[in-house]
């Protein structure tokens, strides 16, 4: 099955963030709370139900990510979570906040 990823509006969901829905097939195995701004994407939580725990989503969700946007910013990474965002190919800001670049999409950021 493909993972599918919807992003929903702020004005959809009523909130100062835009939701994605992670889907395989019809199942909806998470969702990520973010903020988008053209080609920047924040992400602040990625949740992927415990049921689908450690099946790839969220690798598959940061991907998703760096193939449609050029600035990727993970905010307030846990410390026990630094591990994945490194393995993600992001670098830490020193401020909380890991980051990745894509010069490949729209140019230098």
């Amino acid at each position: 099955m493909t993972l599918t990823i919807e992003f929903l509006p702020k004005k959809q969901q009523h909130s100062q963030y835009d939701w994605a829905d992670i889907s395989n097939g019809n199942a909806r195995v998470g969702k990520a709370r973010c903020k988008t701004r053209g080609s920047t994407i924040t992400i602040y939580s990625i949740n992927i139900y415990p049921e689908w725990e450690g099946l790839g989503y969220g690798r598959q969700f940061v991907d998703y990510c760096k193939s449609h946007f050029q600035v990727i910013i993970a905010d307030r990474v846990r410390h026990n979570a630094i591990g994945f965002w490194k393995a993600m190919g992001f670098s830490d800001d020193k401020d909380g906040n890991w980051s990745f670049s894509n010069r490949s999409i729209g140019g230098n950021p």
